[in-house]
Order: structure tokens, then sequence, then C-alpha cells
């Protein structure tokens, strides 16, 4: 990014706007403010792109300030950052003031920086989007070209094929189900672990259907409390509830003739479990304060990383609702469950992130790749991403090596099982020399991953020269080298 993004911070607490800026300030141009007066300010002398605002301020609260926003900076996305849970708050600031994203404190920072993240992408798009409208006049047979051109590249996109993987990975029976039964209007439950992809299979099956060409919607069922949820999902009619200004479609009747994603269906309430089976049985929705049903013709796919069976079993699931959902089961493995796939997987991750950063690297040595199969990664693929980002910004080389990968995955290998090739040396066949040889080496590779990798350190502590280290290293096969298979 060549050029920071500016975007408002609003809070009566100083040391929470210092929090934020030290955050967001290595990829953001952060405006501070204290008072709705200063903020006004700022937003008269600078386009503003995105402005985090907090609820609970002395003089006006954050939905009346974003109100204000609304009406007279309209393309300026709007989020508020609260410490309350209130319900009506938040409905007022979704209908009121066109709030973005309601975030809750305490916030992580990972989760507040990539949702900052993603609400100055949608400004950036939404400019674009402006633009073009302006400056393009179309035929209805341009239109209708562009249309069709733009549905190709999105099925392109999500392509079973463009689904990063190796010949022998454990996706490709994943990929062989969504395959045949992407052309079926029969509901998919997705289960696994957070960060392995659920939602990008979920559009795989969508855009590999016959209603790829009509919407696919998706929405995570465990961020929103029940009101709000059953009008996101059902809609509402004005009046239907405090802060209930006007009419409100719902996501059924949005992706009529399409697909919804109910993302983390397992932390829906028993309360709402039993609307939504209805919904499922009857194919009719009815929206919040309305006496009137509406048919609706929607393919539905569930993602959870719960074990929705035990949640059954345990009675905070309805076995009806579940056995609709899961018409077929599909789970997806967890990264540290085919790791055969991590080398290709990070350069194709590599290559994306090289050219957002506009930093150009080689690839990974051959250590650095070892130590990435060798770890857990409970944070699956997005901790993956997230490691990449950070190696290359740290980067000073062409090749990333393994001294580059945060403290918690070294510390975490030096502690994990001892390669199997390398266990039990006093069992293993051979000569005497041929045994010291592979006890020599599982020393060296120990002390390098308890050092990082860092060779004089790991010199120092064996009592060798730098020469005498790398000597042995060559002979063994742990010099660094780039990544094979690259």
């Amino acid at each position: 990014m060549s050029e920071r993004l500016p975007i408002l911070v609003v809070d009566d607490e100083r040391r929470a706007l210092e929090t934020i800026r030290r955050l967001l300030e290595e990829e953001f141009a952060v405006h501070v403010a204290e008072d709705a007066s200063t903020a006004r300010g700022i937003l008269e002398s600078v386009p503003v792109q995105v402005i985090l605002c907090d609820q609970r301020m002395p003089d006006i609260s954050g939905v009346e300030l974003l109100k204000e926003v609304r009406e007279r900076w309209p393309s300026t996305i709007r989020m508020i950052i609260s410490a309350y849970t209130d319900s009506e708050d938040i409905i007022t600031g979704v209908n009121e003031a066109g709030i973005y994203q309601y975030i809750t404190k305490p916030w992580h920072p990972d989760s507040l920086l990539l949702t900052v993240r993603g609400a100055a992408q949608l400004y950036q798009l939404q400019r674009e989007n402006d633009r073009l409208t302006g400056e393009l006049r179309f035929t209805p047979g341009q239109v209708q070209g562009r249309v069709e051109g733009k549905r190709a590249r999105v099925r392109q996109e999500y392509a079973l094929d463009r689904i990063i993987r190796c010949p022998d990975s454990r996706l490709n029976s994943v990929c062989d189900q969504i395959v045949r039964v992407a052309p079926y209007n029969i509901s998919v439950l997705l289960t696994g672990e957070s960060g392995t992809g659920k939602e990008l299979f979920a559009r795989a099956i969508h855009y590999n259907s016959p209603r790829a060409d009509a919407p696919f919607l998706a929405e995570n069922c465990g961020a929103l409390p029940d009101e709000l949820l059953e009008s996101e999902l059902f809609g509402h009619r004005k009046g239907a509830f405090t802060g209930a200004i006007e009419n409100r479609m719902g996501l059924f009747e949005q992706a009529d003739g399409g697909t919804i994603l109910l993302d983390e269906v397992g932390d829906i309430t028993p309360a709402l479990q039993v609307k939504l089976l209805r919904v499922l049985q009857e194919g009719e929705i009815r929206p919040l304060g309305s006496t009137e049903r509406r048919r609706v013709d929607c393919r539905i796919i569930a993602a959870t990383n719960k074990d929705l069976e035990e949640e059954v079993r345990a009675g905070r699931f309805r076995e009806d609702l579940y056995f609709r959902l899961a018409t077929l089961p599909v789970p997806i493995p967890a990264l540290r469950e085919r790791t055969e796939d991590i080398p290709v997987l990070a350069r194709y991750i590599l290559e994306e992130v090289c050219e957002a950063l506009e930093r150009p690297v080689e690839g990974f040595t051959e250590e650095a790749v070892a130590c990435m199969q060798s770890y857990g990664w409970p944070g699956n693929v997005r901790e993956l991403q997230n490691e990449i980002q950070r190696m290359v910004v740290m980067a000073e080389d062409p090749w990333l090596g393994a001294d580059l990968l945060s403290p918690r995955i070294l510390r975490n290998l030096s502690e994990e099982p001892r390669p199997r090739e390398l266990e039990d040396v006093a069992e293993q066949g051979g000569t005497l020399q041929d045994r010291l040889e592979a006890l020599e080496a599982r020393v060296l590779r120990e002390t390098l991953i308890r050092n990082r990798w860092n060779k004089t350190r790991a010199a120092q502590e064996l009592g060798l020269s730098r020469v005498g280290l790398r000597g042995k290293l060559e002979r063994h096969g742990l010099e660094p080298t780039k990544a094979t298979g690259e």
C-alpha cells in the first residue's frame, strides 16, 4: 500500500484512542478525536474513509454521531465500538446510522485490524463503483455482456480446480463430494475448525450449481443476538420493535432463487432453531411484525466448528433441525491433518502477499517449510496467511528462513516429539558410525530449532565455530537452501 488510507477513531477515553492508534497506524493514517466537535473538524478537512466510534460518550452517543456522518459524509464507512451489547442499540445503529460493523469490547487486535481492512476495502470498492457508474453509459447489450463476463470470472474464481492443494491432498475427497452434490438442491453441512475454508467451499458449491447466477449470501449466526439475527434472516416491518423505522427485507428474500450460508449455525439459540426449522420445512418466512407469509426458494448450506451430533446428544441443538441441515455432512480437514498441502499453499499465499505488499521475495528455505509442516496451526489457513505476511515484512534476504517464524512456532517445535526418522537412534540399524551420524543430525536440528535457526547462537551452544557448524550442517543436509518443488 503506497499511501496510507485516512481513518478516524472517536473515543472519550484517551488510553483507548492510543491503543487503537498504535494497532492501526502502520497501515492507516489514523486521526483521533476525544469528542464529537473535534471529530466533525477532522471530517470536514480530511477525506476519512472509515470512522470507528465509541457508543457511550459524555456529549453524544456513537449512533447519534454516526447518523450525522451518514447524512453529511455518506461514503464514509461507519463502525461502532462498545462494551454494551443492547440489541436495541445495535438495531438502531444498523437502521438509522447505517453501521457497517458493531465491534464489542474487549476486541482482539487481529480481529479489529481485519475488520478495519475490510471496511477500507469496501470504501475503495464503493468509490470505484461510483466512478464507473458515472463514467460509463452502456446499451442493454453491453450491460448484459459485462454481467455475463463478471459471472464467468466469479465461477472461475470458485472452480474446484482453483482450490490450492497437492495431487495427493486430503482435500481431494472433499472436492469430489462437492462435485457430486453441487448440482442437486439438497442441504449441505460443512464442519471443521475456524480458518479451514468452510465459506470458500460453500461458495464453490453455489458457483458450481444451477443457482450460480442467483445471489449467494452469508450470515454469521454466532455474531448477533436473537432479535437482530431473526431480523437479518427473515426481515421486519416498520414498527416491529424499537428502532425498526422502515421495512427491511431479510436474507431469505434477498437470496430467493440462490443460496444462503448459515455460518456458525451451532450457535443459534433453541428459540431461533424452532423458527429456522419451520422455514426449512415449509419454505416460507414471516418477517417480524408481519402477519403475511412469503414463499422463498433458497438452498441452505450450514457451517459450524462444533460437533453438532454431540450438541444434539447434549440437548443444545434440535435433532430434527440437524437432520434438515445435514443431508450431506462434509468435514473439512484441519491444516495439521493435511501437511502435504503446506508447501504449495504457502507458496501461493507468498505470491499473493508479495504482490499486495509490493515486496519481491524468492521463496522459503527447506528449513522454513519443514518447520511449517511440523507446526500444528491451530488457526489453520488464516494463521498461515498471517505468519507468511509477517515473514515477508520482517525479511531482509530474498529467501525466507526458519529464523523468521514466530517464537511461538519455534517454541512449539522444540517441545513437540522428535521427527520420526530421528527417533530411537539406538534401535536403528547400521554401523556405530551410522548411528552416531544420525544422533549428531538430531542434536544439530534440535539446537537450531531451540535457537530459532540462529547459527551463531547454535554454534556457541555446541562449542563450535560458525565454519565448523556450517560444515556439519552441509554434511547432514541441514544447511538452508531454497525449498524444493517450487
